[in-house]
């Protein structure tokens, strides 16, 4: 896609305090993180959410943040996709994902919702074809547990990779920008991969020769 086209970054979540450290707000932490970092507007009422404009490489970026609750994203992202008449494949959606690992992250355009209700709204109210910018908070291995796990706020064991990989994909996100998913899952993986282990010294061999005595 043309450079010349703004692009429409929404990152989900639900509003309010009580909400504000969940897992299924990763998408609002992550939106915060951009806007503070590449210096965006002041964030305005808009759209039913939040709304900020800053660039990355060059391309204008509305930045959203749905104030509509997760299960009725669509209705804040639709407007603002409609207001601002972007075709579909201008709308990158950051969202948590229940079915990756935590700390792992996949970008993909278009598929199912896999039970995530934003995402469910967003494609009622537009159709499929989108970039999803999955962030993995891992699946709690019972599907009724599934609700009461993304609700709860990051434990301070997931604040150990959640931290990092948040500024891994803030300093990335220019290349969704220039539409090089590929190129921003790699530059995540490289800034949050673990340094090579330092490879062991061969011991030193020992002298066969006897130290002289004076």
């Amino acid at each position: 896609m043309s450079s010349d086209t703004a692009l429409l970054i929404a990152g989900l979540g639900n509003p309010g305090a009580q909400y504000a450290r969940n897992r299924h707000n990763a998408g609002f932490i992550l939106a915060d993180e951009i806007h503070a970092h590449y210096r965006f507007g002041p964030w305005r009422a808009k759209f039913e959410g939040f709304l900020s404009e800053g660039a990355l490489a060059g391309r204008k970026i509305h930045l959203l943040k749905p104030q509509t609750y997760m299960n009725n994203s669509g209705v804040s992202v639709g407007a603002a996709l409609r207001f601002f008449k972007l075709p579909l494949s201008a709308l990158v959606v950051i969202h948590d994902e229940i079915d990756l690992a935590e700390g792992k992250i996949k970008v993909k355009t278009g598929g199912g919702d896999a039970g995530q209700n934003g995402l469910r709204s967003i494609t009622e109210a537009l159709g499929p074809d989108y970039r999803r910018v999955r962030i993995g908070v891992g699946h709690p291995g019972v599907k009724s547990l599934v609700s009461a796990h993304v609700l709860q706020n990051f434990s301070k064991e997931d604040i150990d990779w959640l931290r990092p990989l948040v500024g891994a994909m803030v300093e990335a996100a220019p290349l969704l920008a220039k539409d090089d998913d590929t190129g921003f899952m790699s530059k995540v993986a490289l800034l949050t991969g673990k340094p090579e282990k330092p490879k062991s010294k061969k011991p030193e061999q020992k002298s066969d020769k006897k130290k002289e005595t004076e």
